[in-house]
């Protein structure tokens, strides 16, 4: 008797589907955004620090730290967008879309691996571009 109950109160009545983790809403490439441009922020930082003494080169070391910190957590939200978000009509529209997030990603690695400014530029372009994919498949 008591296997009927506990069988009866784990087995699902109603038939559920979802098409992400989380109820809807909660998805924004804003913080991917913020990332990138953090990013950006502390290659112009870096490049504005001067001399060579211990403080200059502790903050260098800090905002090398902290590029580094946003470029993952730019990869990140990017990812929780193309797996969570994004789903095959999505790719359909816009069949293109994994390349960019891929690249934007690989973006994001060289700017931790190199310190060339031109690579955060460039990764607040590719970033810009999935977002205005993201707000047009909201629009939708």
């Amino acid at each position: 008797m008591l296997d009927r109950i506990v069988a009866r109160i784990l087995t699902p009545r109603t038939a559920v589907s979802a098409h992400c983790d989380v109820p809807c809403g909660i998805y924004d490439p804003s913080e991917a955004q913020l990332s990138a441009k953090t990013v950006k922020a502390m290659f112009d930082k870096y490049a504005a620090v001067q001399g060579d003494d211990d403080a200059a080169l502790n903050s260098k070391v800090r905002m090398i730290t902290t590029k580094e910190k946003h470029a993952d957590d730019c990869k990140r939200h990017l990812l929780v967008l193309w797996t969570d978000y994004f789903k095959q009509p999505h790719l359909d529209q816009y069949p293109d879309l994994s390349m960019k997030i891929k690249t934007a990603c690989g973006t994001a690695s060289k700017c931790k691996q190199e310190m060339d400014p031109a690579n955060a530029d460039l990764l607040i372009q590719q970033v810009d571009e999935i977002a205005e994919i993201f707000w047009a498949t909201k629009k939708a």
